[in-house]
């Protein structure tokens, strides 16, 4: 942007470094607006705030001061109690980084509070920026390095709460009493499956079923299959304390050791639960399909099932590889199905991003003995393709409603294609690596990518690859404007298949509800849906975070016992001030520092994301595969220190 079209003052959202800088990100501005730390003026990570722009010099970074904060998003935070022995100062240092200052505790709140232990703060007053702010403990969490208070304090500080209010739980209780036995008037207005074939597919230690899938075959070449979802609508009732915690919770979270539900364990593990053997009602996806992949007819509606049984991944896995056993018919036509619908996906342009995940074997104190990959089976797929097939339908129904009316919305779940910039950060790592892209100018197509995918597997790295290729994607997000869904390929999308662990499943519920009725949203409820869709997509990213921090929180605890031990990895990343490597069998990430490269001096060729050695041209390239030694810790960091053996 030319000096001449720059306003002195503008307004944005500041996002915080670790290292205490700022960057506002204003409309109208073609890049980010730097804000050192001594002018951040207590802004504070997330905040929107009003930015006096400094004169721009030729080609520096434009930047500015804090001059006003618009709206607080953030005063709580996580951290641990700093008091030196005899004095009666004490400080929280924040385990969120991006705070920039530690909390001043008073003498009424530091007199009692012991050193080390975990708080929950929240910042009372902060008038002088180059004061510490001053806070208040909210919840002595437990004691530092303790499992519990450590899976705790990744909670609380990302927004979410362990345990819900009392009054939720009264809630829950009542209607738990009301809904067992399923009165006969809710089940007599419903679609009646509970003499077919259905079954549910899960991990071994899954609590809350809320997908199940039906199975009846027509002919040799036609099934009608259903997709049958939870009715979580049917008992969480709008207007409720049990709707408005599930809205303000937004999703469960599913940390290394234990979930923190959406909605109360009586809801989501009983009552809700597609438990076998039991009269459950759902709302599903009913659909006509040829043994080719055709969808004859798609129902939608209220049942009543009763799963003929509980499968685990693996034995269901089992079951497709012996050929024999349980249900075998059944799971072998949907395996093959589930394959047609793929890879019509695949041709259509979708993107596929399979990537391994790692399963961690804990002690009775939740400190983990073992750390292994967690393969992707066929069933996996088979339950993941059937499960994106009914969100399709049920969006694509709803999207040919709404234009019918030509009025009201939805939720749909959208995701953009990547933007420009990040499509080039893309295409450099990976002709970098060594891959030639045929796409002349700025793009790569979705088959290239698949083509590469294909081409790694298996190989070192695979999993670096798909991990840079999706954070170049844009972020798939909630939103009453369908664009389509790139990663899927798809015009219209939604998420309606996992209402008892997403409040955006429950959303749609209801407006199909609404639809199937013949009604849909007024204007002052599309209002409401809008903005409850981005609350809800940040609640995601909130949880997806506590997640991957749960992650490596027991990646580091697990190698904190094995310092000087070596191990395989592959090279992930190369800035300036280090190397990151990834273990290849714990996928622990860790750094390399450049001050313990000792045996020479290395320069950084960010053309081709790799180091050089001044003296041996040794060479250190992305995706590498190196030995490391296990050299240092930092669990409250969640970091690990390398080095090249």
């Amino acid at each position: 942007m030319e000096q001449k079209n720059i306003k002195s003052v503008t307004k944005g959202i500041v996002s915080i470094t670790s290292m205490g800088t700022g960057y506002v990100t204003a409309a109208g501005f073609n890049e980010d607006i730097l804000i050192e730390q001594q002018f951040l003026n207590t802004a504070l990570h997330g905040d929107e705030v009003e930015v006096s722009l400094f004169p721009k010099i030729d080609k520096e970074r434009l930047g500015g001061e804090v001059i006003k904060i618009l709206n607080r998003v953030k005063m709580e935070f996580v951290g641990t109690v700093d008091k030196r022995k005899g004095s009666s100062v004490a400080f929280i240092i924040p385990d969120d980084k991006r705070m920039y200052m530690d909390i001043f505790l008073p003498p009424s709140e530091s007199g009692k509070i012991k050193n080390n232990l975990k708080v929950f703060a929240q910042i009372k007053k902060w008038d002088d920026p180059k004061k510490n702010p001053e806070g208040k403990i909210l919840k002595v969490i437990g004691k530092k390095g303790d499992n519990n208070a450590e899976m705790e304090s990744i909670v609380l500080g990302k927004g979410f709460q362990m345990g819900f209010p009392h009054s939720v739980e009264k809630e829950s209780e009542i209607l738990g009493k009301k809904s067992k036995p399923i009165p006969q008037k809710d089940i007599a207005e419903r679609r009646d499956f509970r003499n077919i074939t259905t079954f549910t597919i899960d991990p071994e230690d899954a609590k809350d079923f809320d997908d199940a899938i039906s199975f009846k075959k027509i002919s040799d070449n036609l099934f009608e299959i259903g997709v049958h979802i939870a009715d979580v609508s049917h008992y969480v009732r709008e207007g409720s304390r049990l709707n408005e915690e599930a809205a303000h919770r937004g999703v469960s979270i599913y940390l290394v050791d234990r979930t923190i539900p959406m909605l109360p364990e009586i809801l989501s593990n009983d009552i809700c639960s597609l438990n076998p053997r039991q009269d459950k009602l759902t709302f599903s996806a009913v659909m006509t399909i040829s043994a080719d992949g055709h969808i004859k007819n798609v129902w939608l509606g209220r049942t009543v099932i009763n799963s003929n049984k509980r499968f685990v991944y693996e034995e269901a896995q089992k079951v497709l590889d012996e050929k024999r056993g349980e249900y075998y018919g059944e799971l072998d036509c949907l395996n093959k199905l589930a394959k047609v619908f793929k890879g019509k996906r695949m041709v259509m342009g979708a993107l596929d991003f399979d990537k391994e995940e790692v399963k961690f074997k804990l002690d009775e104190k939740g400190k983990p003995v073992s750390i292994a990959e967690k393969p992707r089976l066929d069933v996996h797929k088979l339950v993941e393709e059937f499960m994106i097939l009914a969100n399709r339908e049920v969006a694509s129904y709803l999207s040919r409603e709404i234009k019918k009316i030509n009025k009201g919305a939805s939720i749909y779940r959208i995701h953009d294609a990547p933007k420009k910039e990040a499509v080039n950060e893309l295409l450099v790592f990976l002709r970098a690596l060594g891959h030639e892209i045929e796409s002349k100018g700025e793009n790569i197509s979705s088959k290239e990518l698949n083509d590469i995918f294909e081409k790694i597997k298996g190989r070192p790295e695979e999993s670096l690859v798909k991990t840079v290729a999706m954070r170049s994607m844009a972020k798939a997000i909630y939103s009453v404007r369908n664009i389509g869904h790139y990663g899927l390929a798809l015009e219209n999308y939604t998420h309606f298949t996992s209402p008892i662990r997403r409040y955006a499943d429950l959303l749609v519920h209801r407006i199909l509800e609404k639809h199937l009725k013949g009604g849909g949203l007024s204007s002052h409820e599309i209002a409401w849906h809008h903005n409850l869709a981005i609350s809800l997509s940040q609640r995601e990213v909130d949880a997806v975070d506590a997640e991957r921090s749960s992650i490596s929180y027991k990646q580091v605890e697990y190698m904190m016992d094995k310092i000087g031990n070596v191990y395989d990895g592959v090279i992930s990343g190369i800035t300036n001030w280090g190397v990151y490597v990834e273990e290849s069998h714990t996928k622990a990430s860790g750094m390399v520092k450049f001050k313990d490269m000792k045996d020479d001096f290395y320069v950084f060729n960010k053309e081709t994301y790799s180091l050089v050695g001044t003296n041996s041209k040794k060479k250190y390239s992305v995706g590498d595969e190196v030995k490391i030694k296990i050299i240092a810790g930092d669990l409250e960091r969640k970091t690990l220190d390398y080095a090249f053996i």
